[in-house]
């Protein structure tokens, strides 16, 4: 996937520095984690897969963030006995059988396997289908630098991890978490006319919400929970929330 870069990171102290900074436990296990680096304010950085080595962990993620991700854990590193360099490692991804050293995506069980290797063996599947249908964001699309992680769906996505301990914009996660009931957040609609992604949505005249990602007659969008109990609108399109 030409669309995807990755970084290793060795020394001493990866682990324990990465375990610090990020939403997810990458301690828990070997193999690979999905999580993402907030600002202290809680809000989307660069969301990554984190993929653990003998010797280091490699980082995969979307090379539009490959930038803002290196200067964040650079400035982060301070006096940590860590390396941060590129690989020439090339992200496939496909839904049919895995090749051998293939880790299934931990996000859902429909979005297949990953493999970090010379050449790219992905495969032809509708990302833009799986992810409208199982509720799936994506970099740069869904997710933004305005984007909270939980209104985004990251706890079903097995993103966050609330008993880890502190990681960067904890606080804000956490209180979102246990203190308040999320009034906006990412939905499935059903599309019936035409609509284009950043089509702003509303109900009864007043905003509702976006649209984002399109499949077919669905799409994905970000929205006010108490202005989408009925039919909306966004373009030409009349739209339903489904999930």
């Amino acid at each position: 996937m030409s669309d995807r870069s990755v970084l290793a990171l060795g020394g001493n102290d990866r682990m324990s520095f990465l375990q610090g900074l990020v939403t997810n436990d990458v301690k828990a296990e070997a193999g690979i984690t999905y999580t993402a680096l907030l600002t202290p304010q809680g809000k989307f950085i660069a969301d990554f897969f984190v993929i653990t080595e003998a010797d280091r962990l490699l980082i995969d993620v979307a090379t539009s963030h490959l930038q803002v991700l290196g200067q964040k854990l650079t400035m982060y590193r301070l006096r940590a006995d860590v390396t941060i360099d590129m690989t020439d490692l090339v992200v496939s991804c496909g839904t049919g059988p895995a090749p051998e050293g293939a880790y299934p995506d931990p996000r859902h069980p429909a979005m297949g396997w990953r493999l970090y290797g010379s050449e790219d063996v992905s495969d032809g599947t509708d990302w833009d289908a799986l992810r409208v249908a199982h509720l799936i964001p994506e970099t740069g699309i869904e997710l933004t630098p305005e984007t909270y992680i939980l209104e985004a769906g990251f706890e079903a996505l097995h993103g966050v991890n609330f008993k880890k301990g502190c990681f960067v914009g904890q606080e804000i996660v956490a209180r979102m978490k246990h203190k308040t009931v999320l009034r906006k957040g990412l939905a499935q609609v059903r599309i019936d006319g035409t609509a284009q992604t950043g089509d702003e949505i509303t109900a009864e005249g007043k905003p509702a919400g976006t649209l984002y990602t399109i499949s077919g007659n669905r799409g994905l969008a970000f929205l006010r929970f108490d202005r989408a109990q009925a039919e909306m609108q966004a373009g030409e399109a009349t739209l339903t929330r489904v999930t």
